[in-house]
């Protein structure tokens, strides 16, 4: 990847509807390489798809936590099913440390997140402890990789 496709790649992780015409035209170059190095990116996996970015807030979710989970030995792969099911999970990474994965979830209230908690992920498939960070802001909630990856090469 050149310095041409990491700024492309900018462009489009700032805002994913730019069409090809106006990526051309902000690079300096013709639609057509653009479209050629979009598609190489898309075919190779470095661009997995284009979404909307939504605000939980607005949508009644006042709430945004993130959730610890220590597993018993053997239970990741059916856990991480339930996980996979579940609208109130957003994010789930597989941890390093003192747990096995920390979840990033949602919630309308205080009251909802008692109820995930307790009475879902606290009885999915092999959970034996739980540690629970409220988030009081998002400080940083957008990141482009195309900057970081920048850095890599200086």
């Amino acid at each position: 990847m050149d310095q041409i496709d990491l700024d492309l790649l900018a462009a489009l992780e700032a805002d994913a509807r730019l069409s090809f015409a106006e990526l051309a035209d902000r690079h300096g170059l013709s639609k057509t390489p653009v479209w050629k190095r979009v598609k190489a990116m898309e075919e190779a996996g470095v661009i997995r798809g284009y979404a909307a970015q939504l605000d939980a807030a607005p949508l009644g979710f006042g709430i945004e936590a993130f959730v610890q989970v220590t597993l018993a030995p053997d239970a990741a792969d059916r856990f991480e099913a339930v996980v996979m099911a579940h609208p109130a999970i957003r994010r789930c990474h597989a941890t390093t440390g003192a747990g096995d994965y920390l979840l990033h979830v949602v919630c309308s209230d205080i009251a909802m997140m008692d109820r995930l908690l307790r009475r879902e992920i606290a009885r999915m498939p092999g959970v034996v402890r739980t540690e629970t960070i409220v988030s009081t802001r998002t400080v940083k909630d957008r990141h482009s990789l195309a900057a970081a990856a920048r850095t890599l090469n200086t």
